[in-house]
């Protein structure tokens, strides 16, 4: 008997375009479910199913050993196509195993974590669908004035309300057997398997992802791979990160950039906790030096080829090692450095190579538009 977690993705989504892979927090929206999927233990198998290869590539591109991609039909991919349509034709071209658990995982609920999919399948054991919900607290009426799971005329303290389940949409578990037989993810006798109440927030609006962002910062997701508390040392590249890569000349022929004061603010609050700071640059630009001058940095390169090298000795210097260096760069000369240090990240419009390092946080804005304040507000919560 496997157990299996499908994630079906769409790449026609359209509150929030591209949302699926949409950066949330550092993170392309959909790699949330799969990291904690992938550390599931009771999870032998991971299934995308999307019909959209700008998604494919990216999940591709996070080599997690579980996951395998199904290439969605159009037909089960439009915008009234149901989640039990695209489950049936992936267990009838998989050709699964009658005996086999099937958890649908839906990305758009990115606070799952590895002991939630735990808990459910371990509950698969007394009931024949478990699925995931937040009990909120909330007075809920109908349409018609009804009072649906309170009575009004002996309104409970909140403290003393049991409150209501309400599904989160986070998983639903069935055997492949039952979802064949009744068309539906839900059947038989049925288990709850209850998540903390902030988890009843799903990603279908652009508000919807204000709200989960912070939630999911406020209650430490991202500092789940990530102990900032180690670095010691912060470094930003300049073209392309501080500045929009741009290079720009007046008439005279002067070269001018323009830098972010958001930046800039980022380097003096990490400052003000202890950690040094710096810049580390290819280019040897006296704008760089009165840049780096101004802001009253600890450490600035210029003209750095090996930026790793440079990197190495500084950490002999202060006594550190890598683990506890956090740069943030975007092009291919900031490749080595960004792939042996512990706190890598780059912004929205890094190359795709920078992109693709393994556990690189990327950043929601392009260089130039804040990302270094972006980056530092990620260490500081």
């Amino acid at each position: 008997m496997k157990k299996i977690a499908f994630i079906p993705v769409r790449g026609g989504s359209k509150s929030i375009p591209k949302k699926n892979i949409k950066i949330f927090c550092g993170k392309p929206l959909i790699y949330w479910n799969l990291i904690e999927l992938e550390n599931c233990n009771l999870v032998d198998e991971i299934v995308v199913a999307s019909d959209s290869e700008d998604i494919i590539s990216v999940v591709e591109k996070f080599k997690f050993s579980k996951v395998v991609v199904y290439r969605r039909s159009n037909e089960n991919a439009q915008d009234h196509s149901t989640s039990e349509s695209i489950m049936l034709e992936y267990i009838n071209f998989a050709k699964l195993n009658l005996s086999d658990v099937f958890m649908l995982v839906q990305a758009t609920s990115p606070f799952t974590k590895s002991n939630d999919f735990s808990n459910g399948l371990k509950m698969m054991n007394s009931y024949d669908t478990v699925f995931s919900c937040a009990k909120i607290k909330r007075f809920i009426w109908d349409k018609d004035s009804n009072p649906l799971n309170y009575d009004f005329k002996n309104r409970p303290r909140r403290q003393d309300f049991d409150g209501t389940f309400m599904e989160n949409g986070a998983f639903c578990i069935s055997l492949v057997s039952d979802i064949i037989k009744y068309n539906n993810r839900i059947s038989g006798n049925i288990g709850i398997c209850e998540m903390p109440e902030y988890t009843f927030v799903e990603i279908d609006e652009p508000e919807d992802w204000i709200i989960a962002e912070r939630l999911f910062l406020k209650n430490n997701y991202s500092l789940n791979n990530y102990d900032f508390s180690k670095i010691k040392i912060f470094l930003s590249d300049v073209d392309g990160v501080l500045t929009d890569a741009g290079m720009y000349y007046t008439e005279k022929g002067d070269e001018i950039k323009k830098f972010s004061t958001y930046d800039g603010m980022a380097f003096k609050i990490l400052q003000e906790r202890g950690v040094k700071v710096g810049i580390i640059t290819t280019e040897d630009r006296q704008l760089n030096r009165n840049r780096a001058q101004k802001l009253s940095l600890d450490f600035d390169f210029h003209g750095a080829d090996d930026k790793l090298k440079i990197v190495k000795e500084l950490c002999k210097k202060q006594n550190i090692n890598l683990n506890q260096v956090a740069y943030i760069g975007d092009d291919v000369n900031c490749f080595e450095l960004l792939s042996n240090i512990g706190f890598p990240a780059c912004p929205k419009n890094a190359v795709e190579k920078i992109k693709s390092i393994p556990n690189i946080i990327q950043i929601s804005q392009n260089g130039g538009s804040g990302v270094v304040r972006e980056f530092v507000e990620i260490i500081i919560k």
